[in-house]
């Protein structure tokens, strides 16, 4: 009697786990709930729909971990804290990177950037085939800054980054090009790229 009550409890229990498009049904029937919860713990819209498209990622990969249809919301609820978890330790540890290498840029008298009329006079044409291939994040800034002569004050308030993490990514992008065009140009760049012929 009691070996067949458990049967009963284990294939109802096996029954009750919703299917990967039932599933599906039951997160989209909340969608805008679970938008509003991230949007309220996130300040960069943009960020929070990234979180959420996230979320639903690491629901289809731990479906297995829902007990049964029931707490589905709830389940959800709890994957969408432990994704805000996440991103908010990425960010601290993000952070302390760039303070750390912002120091140690300083202690190295690294720290502060050319004057934009002396990187584009040192620079060749070939900085121009080379900035697409780097980083987005990188061509973006020397883009934006070094060649359109944005200002960084406004750049680092577009990407809600502080300015120090605005002068940490701008340093390693303008590495990331000479390193490029070290390659392309071979040593003639390291002196300088003044009527360059390459």
């Amino acid at each position: 009697m009691k070996q067949s009550k458990l049967r009963e409890i284990q294939s109802t229990h096996v029954s009750a786990v919703p299917d990967e498009g039932d599933l599906f049904r039951r997160l989209l029937d909340h969608e805008s709930a679970f938008r509003s919860f991230l949007r309220r713990r996130i300040d960069n819209d943009a960020v929070a729909e990234d979180l959420l498209q996230q979320s639903f990622v690491r629901a289809v990969q731990h479906q297995h971990s829902l007990r049964n249809d029931h707490s589905v919301v709830a389940w959800f609820y709890r994957v969408l804290r432990n994704t805000i978890i996440d991103y908010y330790r990425s960010q601290s540890a993000e952070g302390r990177r760039n303070e750390a290498f912002l120091q140690e840029a300083i202690h190295l008298g690294e720290d502060t950037a050319p004057p934009v009329d002396e990187v584009t006079t040192v620079a060749c044409q070939c900085l121009y085939s080379i900035i697409p291939h780097l980083k987005e994040t990188y061509s973006d800034l020397l883009r934006r800054i070094d060649l359109e002569g944005q200002a960084p004050a406004q750049v680092a308030k577009d990407l809600n980054v502080t300015s120090n993490n605005l002068t940490v990514r701008l340093h390693r992008a303008r590495q990331a090009l000479r390193s490029g065009l070290e390659r392309s140009c071979g040593i003639c760049s390291k002196h300088g790229c003044f009527n360059c012929s390459c």
